[in-house]
């Protein structure tokens, strides 16, 4: 081990032992010491998870905190964390170079990234410590988030359900454009099909995370292409400022397909409902108060007809289409000016040259 620093001497400002979130971008990689609970909830763009407690011994700590003494859960915590840490070098640390820099953070920047930090740099990495931890990169991204999207031009996708508006944004950004996919972030597709099979939604301050992550990499000097959304893509909110800007300053841009050539597509961007016709079941019933017992006992037959085409054209024309059409015109103010991509087909080729047209016209 390398001789360290002794605690009078000053310290040198190359490899600072705790640093800001403006110096992100300097560390190699990002350590999240939090619990893996902790860590699901929300964690900082491209940290690994690397508990010093995990769940269970967290609770055990701060319950010996608590009911017994802060010095009795410093001893047990101390121990704890020494066997992790232990455990984190020899597993996932013991092969990185003496320029590999970590920087650490945990809850407030104390003494669980601290205890990481210190070990680090007695083996002699540039570990560093994010001052104030999570806490201090949360206030950010709220702060970040009422202030960011007013910086961008927005070019906003909409068209009736079908229209295919995520996958043009795919292919919109294979072509050079700046996207953000909100519904790629949130995990969801953004209606009552909209859940996908075996994939959770992010909690809400994960989902915010990833949209600050994603405006922090765009140009203001370019437009950016987002479709229209509601408030809410599924259980999550949309931040407030991001929707206003997108609804009252966004042009519009219209897709408008057959109704043919969106129930085609729409086949295969839910085939995962064929194989799991009790799931769509459970869905659609979310829409019985909208439509009564008759229309749910059709949409059902025809589910277990494997009636497919029948079922996805009359969801189209007697309630997705009527509901988006109206909804949009309301909330987004350049829908009556919106220029229009008219398409005949949905399919790989047909987004790609919409995708091309598109880019044209922003």
């Amino acid at each position: 081990m390398e001789p360290t620093t002794p605690s009078n001497a000053p310290r040198s400002s190359k490899h600072p032992d705790q640093v800001d979130l403006s110096q992100l971008d300097d560390y190699t990689v990002i350590i999240d010491v939090r619990s893996p609970a902790e860590y699901a909830l929300d964690h900082m763009p491209g940290a690994i998870n690397c508990p010093v407690l995990d769940d269970e011994e967290r609770i055990r700590v701060g319950t010996l905190y608590k009911q017994v003494s802060p010095f009795e859960a410093k001893k047990v915590g101390a121990a704890l964390v020494s066997k992790n840490i232990a455990r984190h070098l020899e597993e996932q640390f013991i092969h990185h170079d003496k320029q590999w820099k970590p920087l650490i953070y945990c809850w407030r920047g104390g003494s669980r990234s601290g205890a990481m930090t210190t070990v680090l740099r007695q083996v002699g990495w540039p570990a560093a410590q994010l001052k104030g931890g999570y806490k201090v990169f949360r206030t950010q991204v709220l702060s970040d988030l009422a202030q960011w999207p007013t910086r961008f031009q927005y070019r906003v996708v909409c068209g009736e359900t079908g229209s295919a508006k995520t996958r043009l944004l795919e292919e919109i950004a294979r072509q050079g454009g700046q996207v953000l996919d909100l519904e790629t972030l949130a995990c969801h597709k953004g209606s009552v099909l909209g859940v996908l099979p075996g994939q959770s939604q992010p909690s809400q301050k994960l989902f915010e995370t990833r949209v600050w992550n994603v405006l922090r990499t765009l140009n203001p000097e370019k437009p950016v292409y987002i479709e229209a959304e509601s408030k809410k893509i599924g259980s999550l909110r949309v931040p407030e400022t991001l929707i206003e800007c997108m609804r009252e300053q966004g042009t519009v841009l219209r897709i408008e397909a057959p109704v043919a050539a969106r129930v085609d597509y729409l086949l295969r961007d839910y085939d995962y409902f064929l194989s799991q016709p009790e799931l769509l079941k459970t869905q659609l019933g979310f829409l019985y108060s909208l439509h009564g017992q008759a229309v749910l006992a059709q949409w059902n037959a025809w589910v277990d007809a494997a009636a497919w085409p029948d079922l996805v054209t009359d969801l189209l024309v007697n309630h997705y289409d009527p509901a988006y059409r109206k909804s949009t015109a309301h909330n987004l103010k350049g829908y009556d000016q919106a220029t229009v991509f008219a398409v005949d087909a949905l399919d790989d080729a047909a987004l790609r040259t919409l995708a091309v047209q598109v880019l044209a016209r922003g």
